[in-house]
């Protein structure tokens, strides 16, 4: 597949996906949400891809949507609401990327503003540079967040100041974001790619499948009762006592050595 408007580079049990649409400050267009859908599903059944780092340029990370794609003809809004409810492929981007089975880490420089932050956070770890800059200000425009902020956002800072983030529609530095616990790691600008493969790097490193259980077992159990949480948890534990990266575990700890993980 040709892309337009990403760059893939393949890394040693990694993948980095870079928006590039500089002109745009790599606002997401429907062609680009494509991309990264296809690669993503290309990826997925990929063993020797671990993890995703995701990335833009030094200048900005994602700034939203591109806003030509708001316009809808006259007399069309129903046939918009039925096309963003199935079939809009950058409505589709943010539902899956949850969904997806392995880690996907943003690394931010720049701007990482409205859908371009839905973006970041529908992932597992951000990584910002200090040059980075995070809002949802759709509020400015007469809308509000339309790519799950609503829904991601409270559930890592907490309903007060994520309300008071959207109804003012204020941006954040990187150091804000992070003793708000938006972001994992600031790094130096320019840097937050580096601690990004660094991560990705430690990732890829162990074991594939409980790394896919555990992402399962906490995005689904931060919405379940305790007990049910535990329950999943036991059971998907439980599963990893028929594979074949267990049992080279526990033989690499006895023999004092690295493990080679298949993913089998």
């Amino acid at each position: 597949m040709n892309y337009q408007d990403v760059i893939l580079s393949r890394e040693s049990g990694w993948i980095e996906i870079t928006i590039n649409r500089p002109d745009k400050l790599n606002s997401l267009r429907e062609q680009t949400a494509e991309e990264i859908l296809a690669i993503l599903a290309e990826v997925e059944h990929d063993r020797e891809v671990r993890a995703v780092i995701l990335r833009g340029s030094d200048k900005a990370f994602c700034t939203g949507i591109d806003t030509s794609e708001f316009q809808i003809a006259e007399n069309g809004y129903f046939d918009f609401y039925r096309f963003r409810k199935r079939n809009r492929k950058v409505n589709r981007l943010f539902r899956e990327i949850g969904s997806f089975t392995k880690p996907l880490i943003a690394a931010i420089e720049g701007f990482a503003l409205g859908g371009g932050l839905e973006l970041a956070l529908v992932g597992d770890i951000i990584v910002a540079g200090a040059n980075a800059k995070f809002g949802l200000p759709e509020i400015k425009l007469g809308m509000m967040p339309g790519g799950g902020g609503t829904q991601t956002l409270p559930r890592l800072i907490g309903k007060p100041l994520a309300k008071e983030l959207m109804w003012t529609g204020r941006r954040i530095t990187a150091a804000e974001a992070e003793r708000y616990r938006m972001v994992n790691h600031v790094t130096e600008a320019g840097q937050a790619i580096d601690k990004a493969r660094e991560i990705a790097k430690s990732i890829s490193d162990n074991a594939p499948i409980p790394v896919m259980m555990t992402k399962s077992v906490i995005d689904r159990g931060i919405d379940m009762a305790l007990p049910d949480g535990f329950e999943a948890e036991g059971d998907a534990s439980f599963l990893l006592y028929f594979t074949k990266d267990r049992d080279e575990g526990l033989k690499a700890f006895k023999e004092k050595r690295s493990p080679a993980f298949r993913g089998e």
